[in-house]
């Protein structure tokens, strides 16, 4: 999931992919599906954190019947990022697609408050919220059908999740000029956090560190009083 070092990250680069982003056969994959793969991974990491303190299952979390659509018996075995540089190298969907599912995302979640991203529901969350946005944004698309092939399911699957989603979200689904530039800002903000761009494992190894640091200053501590 780690970016190459060939690539410049920052908020620049990331703003350029956005808003000029070459649709040539050749073109690399924009930064926003990297940023965007990490702020999943990230709250995949979170929300199995809560999941263990609340002493929850990954079957559990999705407490409302309605959002367990998305929900699949077994987690397929490709990262977020493959997931997303997969559906990016068939389906050639612009940058802006990607800003607006995770529009998608965000109001889905503030809407369903008791529904958590988990590994078993990520993927098909993914490619619903892609397939729509998509429609929302581009001027041409692939069927249904198409889409399903590159997310790994079947045509009535795909067609049963973009249904049930647009119910779920009232068929609200208009992203104005304001709001998309605040969330282009929030990734941008992601990619300048610590001057430069951050994942879970090296948020987790920080705070590994960090954990040690106040146990060595404990015991520094008790020791200077027992002194």
């Amino acid at each position: 999931m780690a970016l190459s070092s060939s690539i410049s990250i920052s908020p620049r680069k990331l703003r350029n992919d956005l808003y000029s982003h070459s649709y040539q056969e050749d073109s690399n994959i924009p930064l926003v599906i990297s940023v965007l793969s990490s702020l999943i991974e990230r709250t995949l990491a979170r929300n199995e954190r809560i999941a263990k303190k609340c002493t929850w299952t990954s079957t559990t979390l999705s407490k409302d019947v309605r959002t367990r659509v998305f929900d699949c018996h077994e987690s397929p075995d490709m990262t977020i990022q493959s997931y997303l540089e997969r559906i990016f190298r068939y389906t050639r969907a612009g940058p802006s697609v990607y800003v607006v599912a995770y529009v998608y995302i965000d109001r889905f979640c503030q809407l369903y408050s008791e529904f958590r991203i988990s590994p078993r529901n990520v993927h098909r969350l993914l490619i619903t919220t892609i397939l729509v946005a998509s429609k929302y944004v581009e001027d041409m698309n692939y069927r249904n059908s198409y889409f399903a092939r590159v997310g790994g399911l079947t045509t009535k699957e795909i067609n049963k999740l973009e249904l049930e989603f647009l119910f779920l979200m009232g068929f609200k689904l208009h992203v104005n000029v304001s709001v998309f530039e605040s969330y282009c800002c929030h990734l941008e903000r992601e990619v300048s956090i610590g001057g430069g761009y951050q994942i879970e494992r090296t948020i987790r190894c920080a705070e590994e560190i960090k954990s040690r640091q106040r146990e060595q200053r404990g015991y520094s501590q008790i020791a200077r009083v027992l002194l």
